[in-house]
């Protein structure tokens, strides 16, 4: 058996023939990888070459886009800035062209004034020479006129000067008597203008509900279920209400008795819902006047809301809206304050405009004036001065607080709003039909005018008309000339300023009339 026929050789040269065969097979695999490897890299580097041109072309045309962009808006501006200047260019050579023009003128003017100048120089130099022959005949004529009138120069300036003021004071009387009879007629006429406008332009209605303080009853039963047992009823009613609850002999009715006219309204309105529930005991009591009282501020404020809204004006401190309220439940002769209050704000507001004053702060004074109504009875003091106070606490302007504490006169004016609303005051209090008053005070009121009329020498006749606004007056006309006619009026009207109160103003009209009666037959 020879070597090469051994297995083992056999295996071992399968073994290096199979290694060499795998060797070679690596290597050309080897070698077709790098060559693939090399071909895909030749591909990306082509590949990436061509995407850089293309961006690098992209690029430069954007470039050249937007260089193309910006010569195009470069060559635009300056294109502008060119006509600008252009325009610039222009005006200037205008306006130098104006100047001159302007110039020249100027030249022609100097020229001109200098002929001027020279000319009045020429005038001048001739009125010295005829001033001083003027002054030459003066002093002539001065000797002549002192040979003849045998007087000197001082004494004849003398007499000349008391002449002429004989004549100016003469001139000045009867000017100043025309100034003082135009003055009088002219004021009366735009007085008398502004008030009617103010009255014709505000229309406002007269409320004259009066609150009573009577509650009907369903029976006179009623009453002891009022009063209780042993009074418990009546007692805790007055504490809760703090009115006074009167049971007379009157049949169902009860009355309901207070200073304070709020407490007053709610105590009827609690004896009212009371009465319907049926149920009146001391604890059903203080229920009823709480839940009353409280409906009571609700309402108040809603009225002083509501006065506000039908004055135009924008909304007060919350404190004076509920006095304002609280005004709705007072009345003044009948009159309702608070009505009275918006009526004034109104007429004040028409006056202010006619004057060519603040409306607004006019209105607003109107509209407080009586304010201090609603607490005068908590705080000593005039209503005027209380309500000033008040108004002054809440942030209102002096020029409203010196009207509201002025308007009857008891603080000084400051300014013309207290003397408007003093006047707009009393046109609203003394129209006919805004207060009441009692028949018997009306009948002495106009009794008591006649009578001061007929003592009065030179008097026929006297008339109460007008619902007394007005005095007619009629005189003997052989006894009183017509100056003492004017003199009997003033004489009356200051005896009825002396003797009586009555509201607003009195007319005192004195006729002197003659008629002279003959028949035809």
């Amino acid at each position: 058996m020879s070597f090469l026929d051994h297995p083992f050789t056999l295996g071992l040269l399968g073994l290096i023939l199979g290694v060499a065969a795998g060797y070679g097979l690596w290597r050309w695999q080897d070698k077709a990888r790098q060559h693939a490897l090399k071909l895909r890299e030749k591909d990306l580097l082509d590949h990436a070459r061509r995407e850089a041109d293309n961006l690098a072309r992209e690029a430069r045309l954007r470039a050249e886009e937007e260089a193309f962009k910006l010569r195009e808006s470069t060559e635009a501006r300056l294109a502008t800035q060119r006509e600008e200047l252009m325009q610039t260019e222009k005006a200037l050579n205008q306006r130098e062209l104006l100047l001159n023009q302007q110039m020249e003128k100027v030249s022609a003017a100097e020229t001109s004034l200098a002929a001027e100048r020279k000319t009045i120089q020429v005038n001048a130099e001739a009125l010295d020479q005829q001033q001083q022959t003027l002054d030459v005949l003066i002093r002539q004529r001065r000797d002549q006129l002192q040979h003849v009138s045998h007087l000197n120069e001082s004494e004849a300036r003398q007499q000349l000067l008391k002449e002429i003021e004989m004549d100016v004071s003469k001139d000045a009387s009867r000017m100043a008597r025309r100034i003082m009879e135009d003055a009088k007629t002219t004021a009366e006429e735009k007085a008398r203008r502004i008030l009617s406008i103010a009255v014709q332009r505000y229309a406002g209605e007269h409320v004259n509900d009066i609150s009573s303080a009577t509650v009907a009853l369903p029976g006179e039963e009623m009453k002891g279920r009022i009063i209780g047992r042993e009074g418990r009823n009546i007692r805790a009613f007055e504490a809760a209400t703090g009115v006074t609850v009167l049971i007379d002999d009157t049949p169902n009715a009860i009355v309901l008795s207070a200073f304070d006219p709020v407490r007053r309204v709610i105590a009827r309105e609690s004896m009212q819902r009371l009465l319907a529930d049926g149920r009146i005991h001391p604890t059903r009591i203080e229920e009823v006047v709480k839940k009353v009282g409280e409906d009571m501020d609700e309402t108040i404020l809603r009225c002083g809301q509501e006065a506000i809204r039908r004055a135009g004006l924008a909304p007060f401190h919350d404190d004076i809206t509920r006095l304002l309220g609280r005004l709705h439940f007072r009345h003044s002769y009948a009159q309702n304050v608070l009505d009275h209050s918006i009526e004034v704000s109104h007429l004040a507001g028409l006056l202010a405009g006619e004057l060519g004053l603040d409306v607004n702060q006019a209105k607003r004074a109107g509209l407080l004036h009586d304010i201090g109504k609603a607490i005068n009875h908590e705080v000593e003091g005039a209503h005027a001065l209380v309500g000033a106070e008040m108004a002054r606490r809440c942030g209102e302007t002096e020029d409203v607080v010196n009207a509201i504490a002025s308007h009857h006169d008891e603080a000084p004016h400051k300014g013309p709003l207290g003397i408007l609303v003093g006047a707009a005051d009393a046109m609203s209090a003394s129209r006919p039909g805004a207060r009441a008053e009692t028949m018997t005070a009306y009948i002495r009121r106009v009794e008591a005018l006649e009578r001061i009329g007929n003592q009065i020498e030179g008097v026929d006749r006297c008339f109460a008309i007008q619902a007394g606004r007005e005095l007619r007056v009629m005189v003997h006309p052989e006894e009183v000339t017509d100056e003492q006619a004017h003199a009997i009026a003033r004489k009356i009207s200051k005896r009825i300023e002396e003797e009586l109160q009555y509201p607003g103003q009195i007319r005192v009209t004195v006729m002197r009339e003659t008629r002279c009666v003959e028949y035809a037959k």
